[in-house]
């Protein structure tokens, strides 16, 4: 007797074992990674930190990645920064946008020449010139207005690239990053500095992560008919619609992505991933005095056959976060494909 209840709780022992390996088996197959230090090191951190008997285990509310998004979820350089790309659209090419606003012309065929040689515009602060014009161009249009116009420029065809559209730019193996830590119950948010509204349309339904999760620049709105009157004193009229302003909130770079994070998240995150010097705050907020094991990864671009790099800014890069401490994650080692195996760069 005593054998036969020793034998059956080796055998319910077993089987718990195994319903435990199925529930918490990975359903990601990362079949767009090669092997690497990067993929291993999450991989390891993540089975760390999820396991209850560890020391470093973190309670699923804690268990908080940021991702940027233009390189690092999605292709930063098709020749342009898909902000760009759409702002000089805007401007240049939609026959239901007419103006002869010299700022936004002049910005526009910055970003025209710009894309003859694959680089953001050397001009100092070119990021809130970027942003004024784009508040500018934009309004007038109702968040529902706006995030239709996006989706309806992703499906056009990315500049530079063969089989692929603008809405296809992101990164196929990033996509499967955001799978993997949201089966293991992290909470997973966009932090970009472009548009907030770009931004849910490119990231949410490919990433399954909710509008409410997703962080960007900000324009001021406000209700149709409130004029000069600022808000404290406005009451919204039912026959308003609430419009995009062409006053810039926030630019969500560098210092101020850590602003946003505090705000609006409320909590350290544990996991942070980026791919410049706008997300360095980010990466440093996340990894120090952090009560919870934490790490940070970068991407670096360095693959110049399937995606627009420059490699003398990369090796600086690469050098920099290095230097910091991030994990690095090479776009031309670490990934068996950045957008599909039929997408072809036109050189």
């Amino acid at each position: 007797m005593k054998k036969f209840k020793m034998l059956i709780m080796i055998v319910f022992s077993f089987v718990l074992a195994l319903s435990f390996t199925s529930c918490n088996a990975t359903k990601t197959k990362f079949e767009y990674w090669n092997e690497c230090n990067a993929l291993t090191n999450l991989k390891e951190y993540v089975g760390d930190v999820t396991n209850k008997n560890s020391k470093n285990y973190i309670p699923v509310e804690d268990r908080i990645a940021v991702f940027d998004m233009d390189g690092t979820l999605c292709g930063e350089l098709f020749p342009e920064y898909l902000e760009y790309c759409l702002l000089q659209y805007r401007i240049l090419d939609d026959p239901t946008f007419k103006t002869t606003d010299e700022e936004l012309l002049t910005v526009a065929n910055q970003i025209k020449e710009s894309g003859k040689n694959y680089k953001t515009p050397a001009i100092s602060g070119y990021d809130m010139i970027h942003a004024h014009a784009a508040a500018k161009a934009y309004a007038g249009m109702t968040q529902s207005e706006f995030q239709n116009y996006v989706k309806e420029f992703l499906k056009k065809n990315a500049v530079g690239f063969k089989n692929m559209t603008y809405g296809d730019c992101l990164y196929k193996p990033m996509i499967e990053v955001v799978s993997f830590l949201q089966e293991n119950n992290f909470i997973t948010y966009v932090v970009s500095g472009s548009d907030r509204d770009i931004c849910r349309v490119v990231a949410c339904d490919k990433l399954n992560i909710p509008t409410r999760q997703v962080i960007g620049m900000d324009v001021r709105l406000e209700g149709t008919a409130q004029g000069d009157t600022d808000g404290v004193n406005y009451q919204l009229k039912d026959t308003d619609k609430v419009i995009r302003t062409d006053e810039v909130v926030i630019k969500n770079l560098k210092m101020n992505k850590v602003f946003q994070i505090a705000k609006e998240i409320g909590k350290q995150p544990v996991l942070s991933f980026g791919n410049s010097s706008g997300d360095i705050s980010m990466h440093v907020y996340t990894t120090t005095n952090n009560k919870y094991e934490s790490r940070a990864y970068m991407l670096i671009a360095d693959d110049t056959e399937r995606d627009h790099a420059d490699m003398n800014e990369t090796n600086k890069r690469k050098a920099m976060w290095e230097e910091y401490g991030f994990n690095i994650i090479s776009m031309k080692n670490d990934f068996k494909t950045i957008y599909g195996y039929n997408v072809e760069m036109v050189k």
